[in-house]
């Protein structure tokens, strides 16, 4: 069994499948990703998501501002309020992001609130990073994230960052980018680590895998993600499927119990 632990089920295009949710998961089923973490950009989508986790029991999801949505700062007790729900199991997608980015503190300022949050709840943080390595990192020591842990997702950065996020109690998620074949220094990456802190993710509608690159993403797909890493590894794709889910279980304790 492998778990989608990013994706975005709420922005799929869902015309191939009958313009149904169903038809998603279950074409995730038939290639053994069974369970999915949703995750919130915008706390607009709060109640959509909500829906969508209520219907799907295989489905929990985060609550948060991605750092290239930010406009109106959350508050560390809005986003505390929002996790009450029994399916919100993580705080994020929150980071920040410095590619062709004007608005770095208030980034920064969303970054440090949701890092706040996720430490009075217990819950972990998800991570979103690009070409902000040393601030990432800064921050999330500054704030004490190391007592709510949570996961560098989409991970594109050096392994020296990964092993400082390690040292945090973070894990690292590895989507469809590491099918891409100019993707040479982040395989590398992805054969050190160690594989107790490794997730899989699809980060669907976006970054498609090899061979889909440039299409549509979705969930089903992160079988050729976790079949890469084992390739990588030169360990067995079933191998790669139990520990990305126990790391899964370990870190986003909350899913299990509901």
């Amino acid at each position: 069994m492998l778990v989608d632990s990013h994706c975005h089920l709420d922005r799929l295009d869902l015309s191939p499948y009958g313009g149904s949710l169903d038809g998603v998961l279950e074409h995730a089923k038939l290639l053994g990703v069974m369970r999915f973490l949703s995750i919130s950009v915008d706390l607009n989508e709060y109640e959509s998501l909500v829906q969508i986790v209520e219907k799907y029991p295989q489905v929990w999801m985060s609550v948060g501002v991605h750092p290239c949505d930010v406009c109106d700062l959350p508050t560390v007790e809005q986003l505390v309020k929002l996790c009450e729900h029994p399916k919100v199991v993580a705080i994020g997608e929150t980071g920040l992001d410095y590619y062709k980015a004007s608005d770095t503190l208030l980034q920064q300022q969303s970054f440090r609130i949701h890092i706040r949050a996720a430490v009075k709840t217990g819950l972990p943080l998800i991570v979103h990073t690009r070409e902000a390595r040393e601030d990432t990192i800064r921050l999330l020591r500054e704030e004490g994230a190391e007592q709510c842990k949570g996961v560098l997702h989409c991970f594109t950065e050096s392994l020296e960052m990964a092993q400082q996020a390690i040292d945090l109690g973070f894990y690292i998620s590895l989507s469809g980018i590491i099918t891409f074949k100019n993707a040479v220094e982040l395989k590398e990456v992805a054969k050190a680590l160690p594989l107790e802190r490794l997730l899989v993710e699809t980060d669907s509608p976006y970054l498609a895998p090899m061979p889909h690159r440039g299409k549509k993403n979705y969930p089903g797909y992160t079988r050729l993600v976790a079949e890469q890493l084992a390739e990588l590894r030169g360990i067995s794709f079933e191998e790669v499927a139990q520990k990305t889910t126990e790391n899964f279980n370990r870190l986003f304790h909350k899913s299990q119990l509901c």
